[in-house]
């Protein structure tokens, strides 16, 4: 009874995000009461192996007492002070100096928000100042990619390329664009390699920085591999290739890593594993694991002396949120990510991540609904097409993506993530996963994923 008046309760209190409203009012929620290591419980389906890490950001997994026992302890010391007026506590300044060891050598100072969202918001705000400062008040168009996904917010949502996150929201703003993703297996044309493909894609940003002119384009924003948009990797080349054209117009590079960072690609940032040197980063989920909400905006000396010449001429820097640098929030960061260094999960996440790949394409390779099994470390794509031979994709209102994580949740307890836009679904396991665990989670989705594929193949619709 007391679970029965939960499921109530829900539906007549919470609006829940990235979620069908009507449908949940018909069937209510998931109901998730404890977790541990790679397992979470529902109330109502058991014991559920989290192939999704939460949302790609369960790093170090579910119940480390060491990170709970940091905030903790930091809570009944300093439970919370504000950032505001040069204040400061030791949790986050030990946390800043942390991140930029794990970062790319030219990042310099780091800024604390609460979410990968408020976290390219900062970005926006900080490309636009910047210009200001150095006179170029017309250079303020950000152009990102389609199907990116980079938050929700006014800005970050406009950034963000997926239709269902701008429709009946007035979005994007102006002054964001969107340029090609790097969906290979999709969007390339036939016989051209990934080489030329990545030249081409660079190609057809600077074609669209000189039509919009250069005096006008500040940023240049992606993922080092697009996460929600349906894990979709570049060419090698693709970012040098891109970063020719951004140095050739004076345009920041923004490198979102809010899925790809602390380990989850098998190189600490995926920066460092396409070779991308950027001006500005953003950061979240694997910052603490999730085990509080935390966001960091990453930037170079040369940006951040910008920005203190500009503090000169105008005053306070006046941008910032209650809850930025909280004390808390850093203990966790901090014991998240000595967690992750001590237990070599981003040497984990390369070994384990390139095992279940390969596992993944050897089961499915004979499967008549897989089109692709792509991916970097633990971060892994299965995209479902009619048929696999031409490619062709199922009509985006079939809902057989999300039958298959439907019961993989129920019949096989394994999360997968059904991503929009397409007939994606996203393994993001958290990074203490092991092989023999790699093997558990592809059987589960091979025997989901049939399910499925053998009530259609019937000719009867999946439940």
């Amino acid at each position: 009874m007391k679970n029965y008046d939960l499921y109530e309760m829900d539906r007549r209190v919470l609006l829940h995000p990235f979620t069908e409203l009507s449908q949940h009012r018909e069937k209510g929620p998931n109901v998730i009461e404890d977790a541990s290591h790679i397992f979470v419980r529902d109330a109502r389906h058991g014991k559920i192996l989290d192939g999704a890490a939460g949302l790609w950001c369960v790093n170090a997994g579910y119940g480390r007492e060491e990170i709970a026992r940091a905030m903790h302890e930091q809570a009944l010391k300093l439970p919370f002070f504000h950032s505001f007026t040069s204040s400061a506590n030791e949790p986050s300044i030990r946390l800043a100096e942390k991140v930029l060891q794990f970062a790319p050598s030219n990042m310099s100072k780091v800024f604390f928000g609460n979410s990968g969202s408020d976290a390219n918001d900062t970005n926006v705000k900080i490309v636009w100042f910047y210009n200001n400062v150095r006179g170029r008040p017309r250079k303020k168009k950000i152009i990102a990619r389609r199907r990116a996904y980079h938050g929700v917010t006014v800005a970050s949502g406009s950034l963000t390329g997926l239709p269902h996150c701008h429709a009946g929201f007035d979005l994007p703003i102006p002054q964001v664009l969107h340029t090609e993703p790097t969906y290979y297996y999709r969007e390339a044309p036939a016989g051209v390699s990934e080489e030329d493909y990545g030249k081409s894609l660079a190609a057809q940003l600077d074609a669209m920085i000189m039509a919009e002119d250069p005096e006008t384009v500040a940023a240049f924003i992606a993922e080092p591999v697009m996460g929600t948009g349906g894990v979709l990797t570049p060419p090698a080349n693709y970012f040098e290739e891109i970063q020719k054209v951004l140095r050739k117009h004076q345009v920041l590079m923004i490198a979102d890593e809010v899925i790809t960072g602390f380990g989850r690609l098998g190189f600490p940032f995926g920066s460092q594993k396409y070779r991308i040197t950027p001006d500005l980063m953003t950061l979240a989920k694997g910052l603490t694991s999730g085990y509080q909400p935390m966001s960091a905006t990453l930037l170079t000396q040369e940006i951040a002396d910008v920005l203190e010449a500009g503090s000169k001429e105008r005053g306070t820097f006046g941008h910032g949120f209650t809850y930025s640098a909280h004390p808390v929030a850093a203990a966790a960061g901090l014991a998240n990510l000595d967690i992750i260094e001590r237990e070599g999960l981003t040497e984990n996440a390369a070994d384990v991540g390139s095992y279940l790949i390969g596992r993944l394409r050897e089961e499915l390779r004979n499967e008549p609904f897989v089109g692709d099994v792509r991916g970097a470390g633990l971060m892994i794509g299965v995209e479902l097409v009619a048929d696999p031979a031409t490619k062709k994709p199922f009509e985006l209102s079939d809902p057989v993506h999300g039958q298959v994580a439907k019961a993989c949740y129920e019949e096989e307890k394994l999360i997968v993530r059904p991503l929009p836009n397409g007939h994606t679904l996203g393994f993001s396991p958290p990074l203490v996963i092991s092989r023999s665990e790699a093997d558990d989670l592809a059987e589960r989705f091979v025997r989901g994923l049939r399910r499925v594929t053998d009530e259609r193949t019937r000719g009867r619709p999946a439940a």
